[in-house]
């Protein structure tokens, strides 16, 4: 039972990429799915969760209107779709799951009951 996490890479600037966290052995449905990044020297930040109850989203600030998460039912995976990106959004992006938790009050978490191992995405020109 496990999460994995896709997609990083580098990217200039402005450019776009899309991360995805897929579920292998447990079923998604009614989990909480939260994007997290840490990037040398900075806290831990909840970037984006998506409820496992009523699909209400989170954003955080340094991310509302750029970052879009969505569920992907047919592939058991969660995306992040980050446009604009920022020399400030580089980290290490992971996922989490915690079972019928609100989207606000799973980026606000600090343990789950599953959890990736990241993904570097790094901003540079």
């Amino acid at each position: 039972l496990q999460l994995v996490e896709s997609g990083g890479g580098l990217v200039q600037p402005g450019g776009s990429l899309r991360l995805s966290c897929a579920a292998a052995g447990f079923n998604l449905d009614y989990y909480a799915i939260g994007w997290f990044r840490q990037a040398p020297g900075k806290e831990r930040e909840g970037v984006s969760c998506l409820s496992g109850s009523d699909g209400s989203t989170y954003y955080a600030d340094s991310v509302k209107g750029r970052f879009t998460i969505s569920r992907d039912n047919a592939k058991n995976a969660v995306h992040l779709q980050m446009n604009s990106l920022k020399p400030e959004d580089t980290a290490v992006y992971y996922c989490a799951a915690e079972s019928w938790e609100t989207s606000r009050a799973m980026c606000a978490r600090y343990e789950y009951e599953y959890g990736g191992q990241g993904t570097q995405v790094t901003v540079s020109s």
